[in-house]
């Protein structure tokens, strides 16, 4: 605690520093009841009632009601703020809420990250454009409907069910089990190890954000450009990489 104010004494200083503190926590009229069950204080009740009357004449306090406890005034704010708070105590209990809610914030910013790489990649190709979400166990695809309306799909119902059914559920299984890693991967028709897809390819990568990896990459039909489509992952690859 800094120095007091002119014309009030330590115990007085304590006590509206007491006051404030719990007022903060509880929004109650503090009492000199709960004040002395803190243990700061070993006085009378009486001798914190005069000492609380005191703050109240100097304008620090006041007395809501004529039966409720005391609650600060804007004049004991400043007072507190100026000469008696001490943030230091707080510091500790600040820092983990600090870093907790950090990592949430990044989580988000990674995942947005993520998203919005997809949808650019997805404007570049006329494929089905994916990505695994850092934190979750989540793909993120776009350009489904354009690469249901090429003739491939349309001739081949099972086959456009197909490509969904493992978007949706088995293409982060898939990624399990085979290479993926800072290259350009292709896995080509019955390279997929998914009969449901083998009349398809699907190329991809890796990609990491602040340490969590993840797979980038484009399914279409067999008869993809390979040539355009490496490009366009190998630049959103370096996007998402550059984080």
């Amino acid at each position: 605690m800094s120095a007091m104010l002119v014309g009030m004494n330590v115990r007085q200083s304590k006590l509206l520093v007491a006051i404030i503190d719990q007022f903060i926590q509880t929004a109650l009229p503090v009492g000199s009841k709960s004040l002395l069950k803190g243990g700061q204080f070993i006085v009378s009740p009486a001798t914190i009632r005069n000492e609380m009357a005191y703050l109240e004449d100097e304008g620090y306090l006041i007395q809501p009601h004529i039966s409720a406890g005391r609650i600060p005034t804007a004049k004991g704010y400043r007072a507190y703020v100026k000469e008696f708070m001490e943030p230091s105590q707080y510091e500790k209990q600040v820092r983990k809420r600090f870093e907790s809610l950090r990592e949430q914030y990044f989580q988000h910013k990674d995942q947005e990250r993520v998203y919005e790489s997809v949808a650019l990649l997805s404007q570049m190709i006329p494929n089905i454009a994916f990505a695994t979400v850092p934190h979750k166990h989540h793909v993120h695809y776009l350009g489904l409907a354009n690469t249901l309306r090429l003739p491939e799909f349309q001739e081949d119902q099972l086959l456009a069910s197909g490509v969904v059914e493992t978007l949706e559920s088995g293409i982060i299984d898939f990624l399990e089990e085979v290479c993926v890693d800072d290259h350009i991967r292709y896995y080509i028709g019955e390279d997929h190890l998914l009969p449901q897809m083998q009349s398809c390819s699907m190329i991809v990568t890796e990609y990491s954000v602040r340490g969590n990896r993840g797979a980038v990459g484009i399914v279409g039909p067999l008869r993809m450009d390979y040539g355009y489509n490496t490009v366009a992952l190998e630049c959103i690859a370096d996007l998402l990489r550059s984080s």
